[in-house]
């Protein structure tokens, strides 16, 4: 992962964790259901955010590096990692 991914990675992350805090006290004080819901549907937009993040820094580096390389198995692996992730298919 390239450093300047890892950081906003983890500055994410931070906030998520945050905003989970945020919905544990939420639930905890009985706030109005719909703002709760409200508040995790911004969690999944967030996580969904992060997650295609860090899939462009791997289409950057490994998927990238396995492509041009010679070895044509990893480039099979890495292509196949991707299906699975993106596809849902487990490998």
């Amino acid at each position: 992962m390239m450093d300047k991914t890892r950081e906003a990675a983890t500055k994410r992350l931070a906030r998520i964790a945050g905003q989970v805090r945020g919905v544990g006290g939420m639930i905890s004080e009985d706030r109005y259901c719909i703002d709760v819901v409200r508040q995790i549907q911004a969690i999944k937009a967030a996580l969904s955010g992060l997650e295609a993040l860090i899939l462009d820094d791997h289409l950057d580096t490994c998927v990238h590096q396995a492509l041009s390389g010679e070895d044509v198995a990893v480039r099979r692996e890495k292509i196949e990692e991707l299906v699975a992730v993106l596809g849902g298919r487990r490998k």
